[in-house]
């Protein structure tokens, strides 16, 4: 795949105005944009992020019909087993006539386990399935989330990731399903990232703190899918890349934007205490993602939008799964 013109046309924020004061950014690189795409065509997708619920899901698809902000995938976090046969479904069938592809968090994880080690300065084992019974709880969610409908699973563990994808070669879920890497665990260099494709991830979630030459350093040895908060959760940095949105998709793309929301509480794991709080920054996430688009257009660089309803990845390495 080759890198098109669009992915160096866009205009640079302020560039007009600073270049007649003098104060005018060098030249973009052109060896710095990605030379990747999504398969059938496009440079980024929509992602609409926390959306814990039935109850969330109609009110960001409703803000989001309101607001013309287009999805491609909408991803929930406090897992697969947080909800009920019924809400799955409900889901599964809501996004599913609007072509979204919906993605359930697998199973259990250190941070709610009862190991101390997460809680130390150092943070321990992090965001990983603590022994065997975990690695079998996020098992257990993929098989019913899939058995249900939902085409798209997140990981938040190498392991669980590669024995995921050993499932889906083997027909225990779907082969179609795909699987998207959490942030909570997400590589911060190209080899790590080179690793998780290569593993199984069909997405890969990066740190948004990850610099733009970063982006350009993974995209030399990885074409993967990449996720990318544009405003990231506070517990993961409350970092709001807006301006850069468009940078973003010239180094990183194929480009997930992840419509986050800074400066409030977490959801994880979500019950019905945290409701009003769920629906208020549900409906919020829309709207971020309408400045983003807006942006976006106003830089002239929401063009190579991929297609709505495409979710599939395209050709990836992976390791030899053998006997």
């Amino acid at each position: 795949m080759t890198t098109d013109a669009s992915a160096t046309a866009a205009r640079r924020p302020g560039e007009q105005a600073l270049t007649d004061l003098g104060l005018g950014a060098p030249a973009l690189d052109p060896a710095d944009a990605s030379a990747h795409t999504f398969p059938g065509g496009g440079r980024w997708r929509t992602e609409v992020p926390s959306c814990e619920g039935p109850e969330a899901l109609a009110v960001i698809l409703k803000e989001a019909s309101r607001l013309d902000v287009p999805i491609h995938r909408i991803s929930q976090g406090s897992g697969v087993w947080m909800l009920t046969d019924a809400e799955i479904t409900e889901m599964v069938d809501a996004t599913g006539e609007r072509d979204i592809e919906l993605c359930l968090f697998t199973g259990p994880r250190g941070t709610w386990d009862i190991g101390g080690s997460t809680r130390t300065d150092s943070g321990g084992g992090g965001l990983r399935a603590r022994g065997h019974d975990a690695v079998a709880g996020c098992v257990e969610d993929a098989v019913r989330a899939t058995e249900l409908g939902v085409k798209c699973l997140l990981v938040a563990d190498e392991g669980v990731l590669w024995t995921l994808h050993r499932a889906r070669r083997a027909g225990i879920i779907p082969a179609d399903t795909t699987l998207k890497v959490s942030a909570l665990i997400g590589p911060v260099n190209p080899a790590s990232y080179a690793v998780y494709e290569r593993l199984g991830a069909d997405s890969v979630n990066v740190p948004s703190d990850l610099t733009l030459d970063h982006l350009t350093e993974i995209r030399r040895v990885s074409g993967a899918p990449m996720d990318m908060y544009i405003e990231a959760p506070d517990d993961l940095g409350g970092y709001i890349r807006m301006y850069e949105v468009a940078e973003l998709i010239r180094r990183g793309a194929p480009l997930y934007l992840k419509f986050g929301l800074s400066k409030t509480p977490g959801l994880y794991p979500y019950g019905h205490h945290l409701r009003e709080l769920t629906l208020s920054t549900a409906k919020e996430r829309v709207r971020r993602g309408r400045l983003a688009l807006d942006l976006l257009a106003r830089h002239g660089a929401d063009g190579d939008m991929a297609p709505l309803g495409s979710r599939l990845p395209g050709e990836l390495n992976r390791f030899d799964i053998g006997s």
